[in-house]
């Protein structure tokens, strides 16, 4: 789940150019249990408590919310401007997540301006079986995903 302000009501504007991403991430909170553990830095913090509190979680079973973000360098234009690595550093990590596995390299993460601190903790809720992918793309030159996964036995 990626911690972009934008989902918040409060930098709504009259176009929505994160309507697509908002509703994925509307759903995958919904999928959630009602005893939810957040795993976000303070920007991510504040958009879970936002997204757990306009839905109806489905289960009673405990879950967790994870909110973090590829990197933001993926063009020109991009809070971070253009990094050439971003992109191999997005497509690494996104296959680690689908897999599972979170996998991140903190220093080039923190270079290329991806909020991926959460995953840290994450890796400690495995095994998890392979993600569901709800979101996986780079408006405004970040990365964000929305994926889903269960735990294994």
């Amino acid at each position: 789940m990626p911690g972009v302000l934008a989902i918040l009501p409060a930098y709504a504007s009259i176009e929505d150019p994160v309507a697509e991403l908002r509703a994925a991430c509307l759903d995958a909170v919904s999928w959630l249990g009602r005893e939810v553990t957040v795993l976000a830095d303070d920007q991510g913090t504040r958009i879970a408590a936002h997204l757990l509190d306009v839905t109806d979680q489905a289960h009673d079973e405990p879950s967790y919310l994870v909110v973090a973000n590829g990197s933001a360098t993926r063009t020109e234009k991009a809070p971070g401007h253009f990094d050439a690595r971003a992109e191999a550093f997005d497509r690494e990590l996104g296959h680690s997540l689908r897999a599972g596995r979170p996998d991140v390299d903190a220093v080039l993460a923190d270079e290329l301006w991806a909020s991926v601190g959460a995953l840290s903790a994450m890796r400690e809720l495995s095994p998890l079986g392979p993600a569901q992918v709800d979101y996986d793309a780079a408006p405004f030159g970040v990365q964000y995903w929305v994926m889903r996964w269960t735990g294994t036995q």
